[in-house]
C-alpha cells in the first residue's frame, strides 16, 4: 500500500488553479522529487499535505486514513521550510526539541533524542549556539535535525538547498539523500534544480500548470519525455515540430531531414524530442535519415563540454553538446554536419 495518496486534488486561488485535479501515489521509504516552474503548483501540494492549506475537493490519503480535516500539528509528518524558519531566540538544541517539548516528551528522552539528531547531521557541539551564529549550511542541518527528530514517516522538504552554494548545496544535497536512507523516512522535496532532482531521486514527478504531466524513475523520465513540456524543460532537450510521413518517419520541415525513432512514428505524433548529447558531428554529410546540417551560431564553453547553437538547414535552431574530448568545437560561422541515432529520437503526443 502506498504511504502517501492524493486523490483528485484541486485547489484554487481566485481565478487561478493551482491544483488541477491531481493524482499521485508516494511508497514507504520513497525519496521523491517534484520539478515544475514556477507557478506549477509544487510548494502548493506540499501545503496541502502538511495541511497549510485545503483543497476545494481531492482525498489526502496517509496509509489509507484521510488526513484532510486533521489539523497541521496533528498530521503524523513534518515540514522543512525553505527559510529554515529557525527560533532566533532558542539555541540549537531549543529549536531541534521544540516539536518534543510542545507533545510533552519527557526531558530525559527529549535529551536523548535531541542528541541523535544533531549527530544524525553531524552538529554535536553546537547545542548552546543561537541561530544568528550558524552559516547557511549549519542553519539548513538545525531545520533537517527540527524535521527528523520526531521520527515522521513523511517528510516533506521545500527548497531545502536553495539557499546554499553551489559546492555546499551539491553536498548536502548527497548527505540528504544518505540521512533519507538511513532514517527510512520517505521524503517528497520540491526543486527548481533539475540535476538535483535527478542526482537526489528515487523518482521525479513534473507539474504544469498543477497537473502532473509526468512521474517515473530519473534516467526513465529524461531519455523518454512524455510531452513537449517535459522534454523542454527536463535538460533542455531540442523539441521538433513536424508530421508523420505515413511510412514510420517523421518528416521535420525545420532541419530539412526524416526522423527515425527505433519503433515507427504513429500518426498521433505531434513533436520529437532529440537531447543535445545525442547529436554528433560527421567529418562529411551522412544521406538518409537522421542527418542535417547547419552553421554554428554561438558556442558556449561549459567546463566537460560546449553548448553549439546551429541554425539547420531549414531553419531550425539546435542546441548540440559538444564533448571536449572531441577536440576544439568548431567556431562560429563554420558548416557543421549532424547525425544521430534512432534511439535519441523520442516522439511526443502533448
Amino acid at each position: 500500500m502506498a504511504l502517501l495518496s492524493l486523490r483528485g486534488l484541486v485547489k484554487r486561488f481566485g481565478d487561478t488553479v493551482a491544483l488541477d485535479h491531481l493524482d499521485l501515489d508516494v511508497a514507504p521509504g520513497e525519496f521523491l522529487t517534484l520539478l515544475g516552474g514556477s507557478g506549477s503548483g509544487k510548494s502548493t501540494l506540499l501545503r496541502v499535505v502538511a495541511g497549510f492549506e485545503t483543497a476545494e475537493s481531492g482525498a489526502v490519503l496517509l496509509e489509507g486514513r484521510d488526513i484532510a480535516a486533521v489539523p497541521p500539528h496533528a498530521r503524523p509528518l513534518n515540514m522543512m521550510f525553505q527559510s529554515y524558519a529557525l527560533f532566533p531566540h532558542l539555541s540549537v538544541a531549543g529549536n531541534v526539541a521544540y516539536g518534543l517539548k510542545r507533545d510533552d516528551v519527557p526531558r530525559a528522552e527529549r535529551d536523548r533524542r535531541v542528541a541523535e539528531a544533531l549527530a544524525l547531521v553531524r552538529l554535536q557541539g553546537f547545542e548552546r549556539r543561537l541561530p544568528y551564529r550558524l552559516s547557511g549550511g549549519q542553519k539548513q542541518r538545525v531545520a533537517l535535525a527540527r524535521a527528523l527528530v520526531k521520527r515522521p514517516r513523511l517528510l516533506l522538504l521545500d527548497e531545502p538547498l536553495g539557499a546554499l552554494d553551489a559546492n555546499l548545496r551539491e553536498r548536502t544535497g548527497f548527505e540528504l539523500r544518505a540521512l533519507q536512507r538511513e532514517t527510512g523516512a520517505a521524503f517528497i522535496m520540491v526543486t527548481h534544480d533539475q540535476n538535483e532532482a535527478l542526482a537526489l531521486a528515487d523518482r521525479v514527478a513534473v507539474l504544469e500548470a498543477g497537473r502532473l504531466v509526468q512521474a517515473g524513475p530519473p534516467r526513465a523520465v529524461y531519455e523518454r519525455p512524455a510531452t513537449r513540456f517535459v522534454a523542454g524543460f527536463l535538460g533542455g532537450a531540442n523539441v521538433l515540430e513536424g508530421q508523420p510521413d505515413g511510412a514510420g518517419g517523421f518528416d521535420c520541415p525545420g532541419l530539412a531531414a526524416t526522423l527515425r525513432a527505433e519503433a515507427p512514428v504513429d500518426r498521433g505524433t505531434a513533436a520529437c524530442a532529440l537531447r543535445p548529447e545525442r547529436i554528433t558531428l560527421r567529418p562529411s554529410p551522412l544521406a538518409g535519415a537522421n542527418a542535417s546540417q547547419g552553421v554554428v551560431e554561438e558556442v558556449a564553453f561549459r567546463g566537460d563540454d560546449s553548448l553549439l547553437l546551429v541554425r539547420a538547414a531549414g531553419g531550425a535552431l539546435l542546441r548540440v553538446g559538444h564533448a571536449e574530448e572531441d577536440g576544439a568545437p568548431p567556431p562560429r560561422g563554420s558548416t557543421v554536419h549532424l547525425a544521430w541515432e534512432a534511439a535519441a529520437v523520442v516522439p511526443l503526443r502533448g
